[in-house]
């Protein structure tokens, strides 16, 4: 059974991107030689994540194919194709819930805001990887909206990578 972990990052007054969905701040962002996202993703199957980070990605990647090993799957409110992958419109708490029984490796949820809100809230989310930026943006897109989950995690871990700080927690059992 897969697990879903949220990996990305986040200024540290707590946006995932600024207005108008800018990652200028993060791409700037000193990070050294190497960070975990090399050893995460080789632990990845799917990846899951919205519209709008899904066309950000693509853009920011000059339209080149994201995660070419693992499966992607998007997530819009519309029905519409995206770059060749149909997105999904329909409930994606219980999309992800069949997608977590079926499933041998991880699955990652990328972005966050409309998508993670309902996926939090069913308490479906077993891993977090948030690393935190030395920014402060003062708006943009946040990673929490408000929620109705309260629950305490297990620290695993922090680790720093040049000018990013990742914390590591993991749902309690």
């Amino acid at each position: 059974m897969g697990k879903l972990v949220f990996y990305g990052a986040i200024s540290l007054d707590g946006y995932l991107a600024g207005k108008n969905e800018d990652l200028d701040w993060l791409l700037q962002t000193q990070v050294g030689d190497h960070t975990s996202y090399e050893e995460f993703i080789e632990t990845i199957g799917t990846v899951v994540m919205g519209r709008i980070t899904y066309e950000e990605a693509l853009r920011l990647n000059d339209n080149q194919p994201l995660y070419p090993d693992q499966k992607i799957v998007v997530f819009s409110r519309k029905h519409q194709t995206v770059d060749g992958h149909l997105t999904i419109h329909e409930d994606p708490v219980n999309y992800v819930q069949q997608m977590k029984a079926q499933e041998k490796n991880d699955i990652w949820l990328v972005g966050g805001g409309t998508l993670l809100h309902p996926l939090l809230e069913a308490d479906l989310i077993d891993e977090w990887f948030i690393q935190i930026a030395p920014v402060l943006l003062g708006e943009g897109k946040q990673l929490f909206e408000p929620h109705g989950l309260a629950a305490r995690l297990e620290f695993i871990e922090t680790r720093q990578f040049g000018e990013l700080v990742e914390l590591h927690y993991r749902k309690k059992a």
